[in-house]
């Protein structure tokens, strides 16, 4: 009898999790997919704007993380991995744009000279004499990022400075997302007995090379969608799985029933609490406790003469009157549009925050309208529109607050054999982390899917 396994979510978590379970079962095996969606990929959506293909979700991925990297080379897609310009983006912050800062670890600075003119005096001051301050540290804590900075160096480095970086990743502020989660390096160095914040900065600081820090893939994301897809050989079911039972039995929203050896569950935590309620009461529990941040895109084709600074895009502190979180400058970022198509510049801006509705709420035409009135702001002259796309990702972006690896193994641990989860509410939110949770979930499989 052929060995079945069920994959219930088509993003990037789910399609790698059916690709690996392709290699280890074999191609005798059948690989049932759920997903209602219009297109496999989740938030690896390309979509053409100006007539070229863009990413209208996750743009980029981290290239310290190898798994990336790994898979597009086990793909044959390694010539496709392309590196930013070297532009540097910069920060909106008090009705001006500024560098972004450097000597800082995700907006955290290692000295006061790191963030001059982008806060007051009293701010800098604040951050030179930490050092000097009385400062205690739990070993194994896990305070909110805004909790020890602002103690630390003051408001203005976390809005300023640190929150729209954090924004930029998870949709929230340091205010929701732990220290653990958003610069685990700062955090090892204070439980090695770094004296003061400052100290373990500067521990936390990467050694400096000429590296590229993210990557993308030339075409957009689609050719690796695709190429999963093709590699994978999945039965894809376009329909929602309502209930789960051991056996492993699947009812999906048609009426329809399916069995399987095993299944990986790669949805958000929402859904999977949802889902394994009755069969993993434990696990469910845990990921109830995961809370998501809704956020919407706003893809633009401009004229190419349009005379952008040399820079790659605008990233929005907290508490200034725009609406948009952050503007990319997809064209200046990746040099895209050179060559076919070099008539157009593309671009991005990003809106929507934990804790507010606006990527719910909103409207395209209000979306449309915010985007032009932040560019003039950022830019200081009106942009023209020659195409625009609108998408939207609503409770996609997971927030990883303070105890939230202890959450993910509480969650595994209720796990019975034959079930497992991928997705981005486990090790990380970018593409590399969902594509290892994908192959951490199979291998959690273990000899249902060997060979």
């Amino acid at each position: 009898m052929k060995a079945s396994f069920c994959v219930v979510g088509g993003g990037i978590s789910g399609l790698t999790a059916a690709y690996r379970l392709r290699l280890a079962a074999g191609d005798d095996a059948r690989i049932t997919l759920f997903d209602p969606a219009d297109r496999l990929g989740g938030i690896l959506r390309t979509e053409r704007v100006g007539g070229l293909p863009m990413d209208v979700g996750a743009e980029a991925f981290v290239l310290r993380r190898p798994e990336m990297r790994a898979l597009l080379a086990e793909l044959g897609l390694s010539d496709l991995q392309r590196t930013p310009t070297g532009a540097r983006p910069l920060i909106y912050s008090a009705g001006k744009t500024h560098p972004l800062p450097t000597g800082t670890v995700m907006g955290i600075p290692a000295s006061a000279d790191s963030v001059a003119g982008l806060v007051d005096e009293e701010t800098l001051a604040r951050i030179s004499s930490e050092p000097a301050r009385p400062f205690s540290w739990q070993p194994g804590s896990d305070p909110t990022v805004a909790e020890l900075v602002a103690d630390r160096f003051g408001e203005q480095v976390v809005s300023r400075s640190v929150d729209p970086l954090l924004s930029g990743v998870y949709a929230g502020s340091a205010a929701t997302i732990g220290l653990r989660a958003a610069v685990p390096s700062v955090a090892a160095a204070l439980d090695r007995g770094a004296a003061n914040l400052t100290e373990a900065v500067r521990q936390g600081t990467p050694p400096a090379n000429n590296s590229p820090i993210f990557g993308a893939v030339a075409g957009g994301y689609q050719v690796l969608v695709d190429e999963l897809v093709r590699r994978s050989r999945i039965q894809w079911v376009r329909a929602v799985v309502s209930d789960l039972q051991p056996g492993w039995e699947l009812r999906d929203d048609t009426g329809a029933r399916w069995q399987a050896d095993a299944v990986v569950l790669a949805l958000p935590a929402a859904r999977m609490a949802r889902l394994v309620g009755e069969v993993a009461p434990g696990a469910a529990a845990a990921a109830g406790r995961v809370v998501s941040a809704s956020s919407a895109v706003v893809a633009l084709a401009v004229p190419a003469e349009t005379p952008f600074p040399q820079c790659s895009g605008v990233l929005v502190a907290s508490g200034e009157p725009l609406h948009a979180k952050a503007a990319t400058l997809s064209s200046r970022k990746w040099g895209m549009g050179d060559g076919a198509g070099g008539d157009v510049q593309l671009l991005r801006l990003s809106f929507g925050r934990f804790g507010d509705d606006l990527a719910r709420r909103a409207s395209d035409d209000e979306l449309l309208t915010w985007a032009r009135a932040d560019l003039a702001a950022m830019f200081g002259f009106s942009v023209d529109i020659v195409d625009a796309r609108v998408q939207r990702w609503i409770d996609a972006m997971p927030q990883y607050g303070p105890g939230h690896a202890e959450l993910v193994a509480e969650l595994r641990a209720g796990l019975p054999p034959g079930l497992a989860v991928a997705g981005s509410y486990l090790d990380g939110i970018g593409v590399p982390a969902c594509v290892g949770a994908a192959g951490r979930a199979v291998e959690a499989l273990g000899a249902l899917v060997a060979r």
